[in-house]
């Protein structure tokens, strides 16, 4: 088992509210179809979403994996913060 960190941040046109809701509330819907080839589906294993929500989230061919485990340690929908 791994953890990885990943921080990122960018200047956008797009509101700080519209971007954090696609990218992290709706990234289990959005990903898969904007990028089949890397994500093929992804699914609550335990929780409801919310902070200590475990997800599977199953890759697309020809990657090293065939699913991987996120764990949401952290949510703050104001602030939009997502750990």
């Amino acid at each position: 088992m791994g953890v990885f960190t990943y921080e990122s941040e960018f200047a956008s046109v797009i509101a700080p509210p519209r971007l954090f809701k696609a990218f992290v509330l709706d990234a289990d819907n959005l990903i898969p179809k904007i990028a089949p080839q890397a994500v093929k589906s992804a699914e609550i294993v335990e929780g409801d979403g919310g902070v200590g929500t475990i997800k599977k989230i199953h890759l697309g061919e020809g990657s090293e994996y065939s699913y991987v485990k996120h764990q949401i340690n952290g949510l703050d929908k104001d602030k939009f913060v997502y750990k």
